[in-house]
């Protein structure tokens, strides 16, 4: 059940922040990791060579990254993203914006202020309002409840989907040892869902982007040993679970009176096993690195309950809402319909995404840091593993969230300039026609960003 969490952030000498851990630009993780695989960048190497292709490297960025650097002008940036925005590739209608970290400031934006449809760069909103709610050290509880006599026992779903088979097996241990000191050697086994409410299905479900949302699941029902993307779907995660726990039981001298069924425990029963999920930091790692629908459906759950809203679609949607308000975030037309990105029904602005990013980066908010250091590294992890190619000048210096439903391709992030400034940006589209020339559109904009001092084409006083 151990997630293991991106290690570090390297924050600059002055008020920018920026997700690390760096080695000249290169984060040093990801660079051994590609060299291990025999690949560089997007790219599987050549099975004829004898030995690995190097990992490209990226420009140095701390050096100058606390210089006393102005931040670019718009029209520095207007003459680098304008010519890129009218690829026809990214649809008929597209909407930008890119803010200096440091100032908070706008610097790029067309059309920042109109709503779009956001797909999974919404799980950027989903793990600011989580790690505002809960802080980045909460965990989430599966717990077992057994009356006084024994003679009845629960497993308590908490919410969390990344449950496992280690972590059910120890459950069964403490609770076969519970037991046995009470003389039992039999029990009636329930499975307590009560606390989510409404609907389990997604819009889109039955789908194997998502399980049912249900407070107890293993493995989020995915029946294939997969720990990402598409799956094969359990119809019913949480008495999968309980079966899964009876076996266990089972295993351990422990008989059940007859199949698990749906219930809750009696007013006087008492816990006697816990699992923990891993810290929620890495929660929102894994969420945004590997896009995983169904932590993001949890996060948002996690946050109703944090908000005293119910837990359900429609309450984590409020929840949600309600945290980035506090934020002081641009929300006009934004929806939440969902926690994943999966509903058609979302939408948020450019100017909020890139907005959620620059809180991120603000050295007075290092509980939202893990959304910076969970994003998927250009060329190197998660979702854009694949999206940049070894000469780009984005590849290992983009970190962005990516979004794709039919018709509808997004890309928000962070990017270290080349005048050494950690920029937010958030591009958003919608009318394109086919998602691969879309992203590869939207992968030059970022690259731009990484590739440009974008003085204005007049020059900057004082720049070189």
């Amino acid at each position: 059940m151990t997630i293991t969490a991106v290690a570090g952030l390297a924050l600059s000498a002055g008020a920018v922040a920026a997700a690390g851990p760096w080695d000249s630009g290169q984060r040093k993780a990801e660079r051994a990791w590609a060299a291990s695989q025999d690949r560089s960048g997007a790219h599987h190497g050549d099975p004829s060579r004898d030995v690995p292709a190097p990992a490209p490297s990226a420009a140095g960025v701390l050096t100058v990254l606390g210089a006393p650097v102005p931040p670019p002008p718009e029209s520095g940036l207007a003459d680098a993203l304008d010519p890129l925005l009218r690829d026809p590739a990214l649809g008929t209608l597209h909407t930008a914006s890119v803010i200096d970290t440091a100032t908070g400031t706008q610097v790029y934006g067309k059309g920042d202020a109109q709503a779009m449809i956001p797909a999974s760069t919404i799980k950027i909103a989903t793990s600011v309002a989580a790690l505002h709610a809960l802080g980045p050290d909460h965990r989430i509880a599966t717990t077992v409840t057994a009356s006084p006599d024994g003679r009845k026992t629960v497993l308590v779903g908490g919410g969390d989907p990344t449950l496992d088979r280690d972590a059910l097996a120890s459950l069964a241990d403490d609770t076969a040892r519970a037991l046995r000191d009470r003389g039992v050697g039999e029990t009636q086994l329930a499975y307590d869902v009560s606390l989510y409410s409404g609907p389990e299905l997604h819009p889109i479900s039955p789908n194997a982007n998502i399980s049912p949302v249900t407070p107890l699941m293993i493995e989020e029902g995915r029946l294939d040993n997969s720990r990402s993307g598409p799956a094969l779907r359990s119809a019913d995660p949480a008495r999968d679970a309980a079966r899964a726990f009876a076996q266990l039981l089972r295993e351990r001298g422990i008989k059940e009176k007859g199949d698990p069924v749906a219930g809750k425990g009696p007013d006087d029963a008492e816990p006697v096993a816990r699992a923990l999920s891993a810290p929620l930091s890495a929660l929102v790692e894994r969420t945004l690195t590997h896009s995983d629908n169904d932590l993001a459906e949890a996060l948002a759950r996690q946050t109703a309950l944090a908000s005293d809203e119910p837990a359900s679609f429609e309450g984590a949607g409020k929840a949600v809402g309600s945290r980035l308000k506090k934020l002081q975030l641009p929300l006009s037309g934004a929806r939440f319909s969902d926690g994943s990105g999966l509903d058609r029904d979302n939408r948020m602005s450019a100017a909020l995404l890139a907005g959620l990013l620059a809180r991120a980066a603000d050295p007075a908010r290092p509980e939202l840091r893990p959304v910076l250091t969970g994003l998927p590294v250009a060329g190197f992890s998660g979702t854009l593993k694949s999206r940049y190619t070894d000469d780009s000048p984005g590849t290992g210096m983009v970190r962005a969230k990516t979004g794709t439903l039919t018709g509808v391709n997004t890309l928000a992030g962070t990017v270290v300039d080349a005048d050494g400034r950690l920029l937010s940006f958030a591009f958003l589209t919608s009318g394109t026609t086919g998602p691969d020339a879309a992203q590869s559109a939207l992968d030059r904009l970022a690259s731009t960003i990484a590739n440009c001092g974008c003085e204005p084409s007049a020059g900057r006083p004082g720049h070189t």
